[in-house]
């Protein structure tokens, strides 16, 4: 018998599983990555909704998901740097051909105002993550929702202190989240995606559907208030 995954081992004794879905390769690392690796025994599905055709970035996303020990996949969505809106119906296509069909125990994504001031693709996975698990096409008990801020830009990314969720990651984690950050990803030690890898991670949650899209809704019609 040849050698199993980490991901594979990881499912055959596992606590809970989980669905990890971001905008981008690397957005699961620098939100939830303290999150991942506080739980090898979680077996843990990762996927990016942009940028399966980066000949630098897809394969860097692979390996980190070996290095995770996590299954996933990645799509193509419009990354560029306009950030023309796009259709819910591209971003549920997109989701539908990644998310397997199974129950999940939580699925984790993006904020409602995204992490920092401000970018649209974070924004728009979090609303099409929060109204297809509404209508039951992404089946999960519960819904973690990324909760991050920077003072309208004031400062780097850091965890909302009034976010319910709040998980401090262990020395030894954390070195291991920017390790993936600079090394495995390849952003420079003093880059900002490098500054910015938190400390701590912070979520909210939620198990009704209703209540989380009401919320998510809320909270984006802000942004153009």
């Amino acid at each position: 018998m040849g050698m199993m995954s980490l991901a594979m081992t990881r499912r055959m004794n596992t606590d809970k599983s989980a669905l990890v879905i971001v905008a981008h390769p690397d957005d699961e690392v620098l939100w939830a990555g303290g999150t991942i690796l506080a739980r090898p025994n979680w077996d843990w599905h990762v996927v990016a909704m942009c940028r399966a055709s980066d000949p630098d970035r897809a394969p860097r996303f692979r390996r980190v998901l070996e290095q995770l020990g996590a299954d996933g996949g990645i799509a193509d969505l419009d990354d560029g740097p306009e950030q023309i809106p796009l259709e819910h119906e591209q971003l549920e296509h997109a989701l539908a051909s990644l998310v397997p069909d199974r129950l999940f125990d939580v699925v984790l994504t993006h904020g409602p105002k995204g992490e920092y001031t401000r970018h649209r693709r974070h924004e728009e996975v979090c609303r099409t993550v929060t109204k297809s698990w509404h209508a039951g096409d992404i089946r999960a008990r519960e819904l973690w929702l990324f909760s991050f801020e920077d003072g309208s830009r004031a400062y780097l990314p850091r965890a909302d202190a009034t976010a319910p969720i709040q998980e401090p990651i262990i020395a030894e984690n954390w070195r291991t989240k920017l390790r993936l950050m600079t090394q495995s990803y390849g952003f420079g030690a003093d880059s900002w995606e490098a500054r910015t890898t938190p400390h701590v991670e912070a979520f909210r949650s939620f198990e009704d559907s209703r209540e989380a899209l009401d919320w998510v809704i809320e909270q984006q019609s802000e942004l153009d208030a």
